[in-house]
């Protein structure tokens, strides 16, 4: 849903961005057949491209703390480093301590265990 131009000096009314929010938040997401929840964990593999940090980041694991829907209805994953000393930071949403991957960019842990067991 899409707010209309706003004419100059108007503000926002709070109801308008509580429409935004309406959207019912997803309990999964399928990666390469398996379902990811809130609390999974798996490996970072960001996409090309990007800057210095998804270089340092690639092939980190980390667990995801939720997954967010934008407006554009892409989903992201929004994850925390399992090895940053600042993880509790993290977990309560605290900025610089969580990123955001799209479903691409993610392989399900359970997929390196599966492996393992052959």
């Amino acid at each position: 849903m899409k707010i209309p131009m706003m004419p100059e000096g108007v503000e926002h009314n709070e109801l308008d961005w509580q429409l935004l929010e309406e959207k019912q938040p997803l309990e999964s997401v399928r990666v390469f057949g398996i379902d990811l929840r809130r609390g999974d964990r798996v490996r970072l593999w960001p996409r090309g491209g990007g800057d210095i940090l998804d270089i340092a980041l690639a092939g980190q694991t980390a667990i995801i703390e939720a997954i967010e829907q934008d407006y554009e209805n892409k989903i992201h994953f929004a994850v925390v480093l399992d090895d940053d000393p600042g993880r509790d930071l993290g977990m309560l949403r605290q900025p610089g301590h969580r990123f955001f991957f799209s479903p691409e960019e993610v392989e399900p842990l359970a997929l390196d265990e599966a492996e393992g067991q052959d």
